[in-house]
């Protein structure tokens, strides 16, 4: 037991991949994790995975493969959620490397499922993503965007995302067809690195928690953690609110818990391990951080979380301590 939570049990849920899972709830419970298929820090060619637990975390399948690699790329930047229809959708990208090393970044594919995860459908198509202003395809510049974070469900079969590139930039996409194709994009910021985690409350109430961290050649930016941001209409215009963790503690996840509360989860890179963090005012003040689980290495992290009908979480992220794998921890939060 420590203070605020309770830990109830912690596995290897998938062994050998970097992951960098991303998690989605199904309406009976199952539990899908979207990962990158490979040991390592994209070093080599590999898939997008779709691995399912249907006993709430516990015991993980493999049950298809979203984006299976092209020759010579790997498939590991995504965004996923469902479809008001139901589908799956995952956004995923990625990198070249040839002639060179990660030399160019991938656009998006779209891809689809409608049967949790087993069988897929993938539109290629450069149409499928229609990029905003300065950011181009497969530029060697590094303007490259890439998916991340959970799919956001909007009325009318609309759906949003956070795309990113790697010095500054970040967008929502929007998609008004449920998903087959995305645009209509709304800056959010052009002063942050990149992966950004969006959550909406409501029309006039979202939260982005984006990370900083990096940037280009020719400018020193300090190590540092993640900021908050929060939109007032419906996602189209954002405004900064403050910092939300500690330097090196990022990127994030943003859960809105069925009592109400806001959950922020988070790697640790230096003092190794996922922290998290809890709003009870819709993410206008925060308690203090804690570290929901302990880690051996600083590669590590990209934490995200569901919560099932008996408010059990389960928090997947990856580590590279011992060898590269999915964790997943089961815990629950005390009472408000």
């Amino acid at each position: 037991m420590e203070r605020g939570f309770t830990i109830l049990d912690q596995c290897v849920a998938v062994e050998n991949v970097c992951a960098w899972p991303n998690l989605t709830q199904l309406p009976d419970q199952t539990i899908l994790a979207a990962i990158y298929n490979r040991p390592c820090h994209l070093v080599a060619e590999g898939d997008v995975e779709c691995w399912a637990s249907t006993d709430g975390g516990k015991t993980w399948t493999l049950r298809g493969t979203p984006a299976p690699h092209e020759p010579g790329t790997a498939r590991a930047n995504i965004a996923v959620g469902l479809a008001h229809n139901g589908d799956l959708v995952v956004l995923a990208s990625g990198w070249g490397y040839a002639p060179g090393f990660r030399d160019r970044r991938l656009s998006p594919w779209v891809c689809r499922s409608p049967d949790g995860g087993r069988t897929w459908s993938m539109n290629k198509s450069r149409s499928a993503v229609v990029f905003p202003e300065g950011a181009d395809y497969e530029d060697r510049g590094q303007r490259m965007i890439k998916p991340f974070g959970d799919i956001v469900p909007l009325p009318e079969q609309k759906l949003a995302a956070s795309f990113y590139h790697d010095w500054g930039m970040v967008w929502i996409l929007f998609s008004s067809d449920d998903g087959h194709t995305w645009g209509d994009a709304a800056l959010l910021t052009d002063d942050h690195r990149g992966e950004t985690a969006v959550l909406r409350l409501r029309a006039d109430r979202w939260l982005a928690a984006s990370r900083i961290e990096g940037g280009p050649p020719d400018r020193t930016t300090p190590h540092r953690g993640m900021e908050l941001f929060v939109s007032e209409n419906e996602g189209r215009t954002w405004t900064p609110r403050g910092p939300l963790t500690e330097p090196s503690h990022h990127p994030g996840h943003l859960l809105r818990l069925s009592d109400g509360r806001i959950l922020l989860t988070y790697g640790m890179r230096d003092i190794y391990g996922i922290g998290m963090r809890v709003s009870h005012d819709e993410g206008r003040t925060w308690d203090s951080a804690q570290v929901l689980v302990h880690l051996q290495e600083s590669d590590l992290g990209y934490p995200a979380t569901v919560q099932l009908d008996d408010e059990t979480l389960v928090t997947a992220y990856y580590t590279s301590a011992d060898h590269y794998h999915m964790g997943v921890v089961r815990w629950k939060l005390d009472d408000a």
